[in-house]
């Protein structure tokens, strides 16, 4: 097996100059990236003492895999695919539940104990731990999920592959994702974080703190431990005033409340549908 660095350095000098990729060893190490990505052994972000880091050369490496991987069908029976990217496999030794029609792609990482209902984890994506990833959820490509969080119904996670040093969407430990909230654009929902149902959070989302006398606004971030609910905030346009979309942090999780019941409570507590 190839170092790290071998490989980072072969990955990123083909995705320099694609003509590369005809040499074997250059198409290899695309190969190896994304075993090891598959494995869990390498991840496209990953969280240090300075925040979180991309590790560019594996969005990289699984954009050189698309260029080197051929159409092909693939049948799963009652279901029949043409596609590039083949299906995860080894479930049951990975100790991961996958419920039909759920799909892992691969090059995706789901750690044991994780819960894929009919939903989808693309490639490059990271699933922790006891997270629940819920019916019709979407974990887009290189989105990086944390332990015991829940994805719930209809949960959209963009999508981040390109440019390679562009952030991916990250969901930090014990997170909890209301139905139908919409997270891309890499931004970031911090520990035990809450959000209710419907909030849509971009880069450019204000998302207002309305829990002291003076508003605070954040963009790209939802701080540890926010509850959030969607909102609506006036702004100023040519043609007059009109209603935005924000999000609006109106509290905190309470230390008090059971773990086991917290993420449902959490929103109980302040009137939000989950």
């Amino acid at each position: 097996m190839s170092s790290i660095e071998s490989l980072s350095q072969k990955v990123s000098a083909a995705f320099a100059d694609r003509a590369k990729l005809k040499e074997a060893e250059y198409a290899a190490a695309v190969r190896e990236t994304l075993a090891l990505l598959d494995s869990g052994e390498v991840r496209v972000a990953e969280k240090g003492p300075e925040g979180w880091k991309v590790n560019a050369w594996v969005k990289e490496a699984i954009l050189l895999f698309f260029a080197i991987s051929d159409m092909k069908v693939m049948e799963v029976e009652p279901f029949e695919f043409f596609d590039k990217i083949p299906l995860k496999k080894g479930l049951e030794a990975a100790g991961v539940r996958v419920v039909p029609p759920g799909v892992v792609r691969y090059g995706a990482f789901v750690e044991r104990g994780a819960v894929v209902m009919p939903g989808y984890v693309n490639i490059g994506a990271r699933v922790g731990a006891g997270t629940m990833v819920d019916t019709w959820a979407t974990v887009g490509s290189c989105a990086q999920v944390g332990r015991d969080v829940h994805l719930s119904g209809g949960v959209g996670l963009g999508g981040v592959l390109e440019p390679p040093t562009a952030s991916p969407v990250i969901i930090e430990d014990r997170a909890f994702i209301g139905s139908r909230c919409i997270v891309v654009e890499g931004v970031v929902v911090e520990e035990e974080a809450v959000l209710g149902a419907n909030v849509v959070l971009t880069a450019s989302t204000p998302i207002i703190d309305v829990t002291g006398p003076e508003e605070k606004v954040y963009k790209g971030r939802v701080p540890a431990r926010s509850v959030v609910i969607p909102g609506m905030k006036e702004k100023q346009f040519p043609a007059g005033r009109y209603m935005v979309p924000c999000a609006l942090i109106i509290g905190q999780r309470k230390e008090s409340t059971d773990k086991k019941t917290s993420l449902n409570a959490a929103l109980r507590d302040f009137a939000v549908p989950v």
